[in-house]
């Protein structure tokens, strides 16, 4: 699977709570945090449905 570079740019605040959820179990704690995940199919859902939150790169 390809690695992918994803930072948080948006605020959870005032988001759904199923948003706030997906992108703390994205392992996110603070805005501007970047990780390096695998793109599993699972992860690249969670990914999707918080797009909007992030700025995704391929590595």
């Amino acid at each position: 699977m390809a690695k992918l570079k994803v930072t948080q740019v948006k605020s959870t605040i005032d988001r759904p709570e199923n948003q706030k959820r997906t992108v703390r179990a994205l392992g996110f704690t603070k805005l501007n945090q970047t990780i390096e995940v695998e793109g599993s199919p699972s992860i690249l859902g969670m990914i999707k449905q918080v797009s909007h939150l992030l700025k995704i790169e391929n590595i």
